[in-house]
């Protein structure tokens, strides 16, 4: 008893052992409920900003420290489901973002086999494209179409350009291309938090060619979090949820270290993207991302290593009540 206790003591030491994400054991996603994936790739983005490909390194390092109980949804979720770290996507061909994306594709479709939902920290944000070639209209969405709860500071919906410094299937137009492949249904999917400085007034106009339900920032601020909220519980109910965070959403003084800080207007506070993540509460949640950290320019605190994986978090928790209660489809 004495040293199962002193275990868990060290276990919840982010700088002890071996640096697993949330601890999980590392083992294959058969048998399991939730398989945690790191996505090291970089080069959808496209800029010189190109070392996202650390965050899941840098993720595994901090998370242990954040292995908690949930006390607002008042479970434990690593007693309610069963959640296993199946590593990172193999990229030998790093520099080639077509070769990555379809690697992530197969990757993923590997693990919607075994019926475990994938929550990954990435990575750009092109790796949601490949995400979801493999989940959209798979088993775990029941051959559907999947809806987004997308929280971001961009569209990546650009389709007046065809790539991105080379990169067809980039960080800038996955919300595009899935829908073209009806892999994602735009007119029941939420994009949240938009502010990125355009550089045209209809910057906004693909998304909504697609049939996106937007909230721009500034209009989240008109309208509040909880008259939000309810929009994105009536458009997600009764869909294969997929949950996508950029942490460029939130504002640069909570996470300084995401690839394209938009410092010109506030973004989410902790506690308003937390209760947007919540509004997904219940539903049938198929997996979730955590994309754009730039561990190299994170403070010495570790502070936007630690604020991706309290997201992570959250995206597990809601899983593993879903588990608990029975509640997926």
């Amino acid at each position: 008893m004495a040293e199962e206790h002193d275990r868990s003591m060290m276990d919840n030491l982010y700088w002890w052992g071996i640096p697993t994400i949330f601890r999980c054991v590392n083992q294959p996603p058969d048998g399991y409920d939730i398989a945690l994936v790191g996505v090291p790739h970089s080069t959808g983005n496209g800029t010189t900003e190109r070392d996202q490909h650390l965050g899941p390194r840098a993720l595994r390092n901090v998370s242990a420290v954040q292995r908690r109980v949930h006390s607002v949804f008042d479970i434990d979720p690593w007693s309610c489901a069963k959640v296993t770290d199946v590593g990172d996507v193999s990229f030998p061909r790093a520099n080639d973002n077509e070769d990555c994306i379809a690697r992530i594709t197969d990757f993923f479709g590997s693990i919607d086999a075994t019926g475990a939902r994938p929550v990954s920290i990435g990575g750009d944000h092109s790796i949601t494209g490949g995400i979801l070639q493999a989940l959209g209209s798979g088993n775990l969405a029941g051959g559907q179409s999947v809806s987004l709860l997308h929280l971001d500071a961009h569209t990546d919906v650009f389709t007046k350009v065809d790539h991105f410094l080379g990169a067809k299937k980039s960080a800038a137009h996955w919300g595009a291309y899935l829908a073209d492949q009806g892999k994602v249904d735009p007119t029941h999917s939420m994009q949240i938090g938009l502010r990125g400085h355009p550089r045209t007034m209809d910057w906004l106009q693909p998304s909504y060619d697609y049939g996106y339900n937007i909230v721009t920032m500034r209009e989240f601020r008109q309208r509040g979090l909880a008259d939000v909220v309810a929009q994105t519980c009536q458009v997600l109910r009764d869909r294969p949820v997929y949950i996508t965070f950029d942490l460029d959403c939130l504002d640069p003084t909570i996470a300084p270290a995401v690839s394209n800080l938009e410092p010109g207007e506030k973004g989410f506070d902790i506690d308003e993207a937390i209760g947007l993540l919540h509004a997904a509460r219940g539903l049938n949640i198929i997996g979730g991302d955590v994309v754009c950290m730039m561990p190299t320019k994170d403070n010495p605190n570790n502070i936007t290593a630690l604020t991706a994986a309290a997201v992570m978090f959250e995206m597990i928790s809601m899983i593993a009540e879903n588990r608990q209660k029975g509640a997926e489809q």
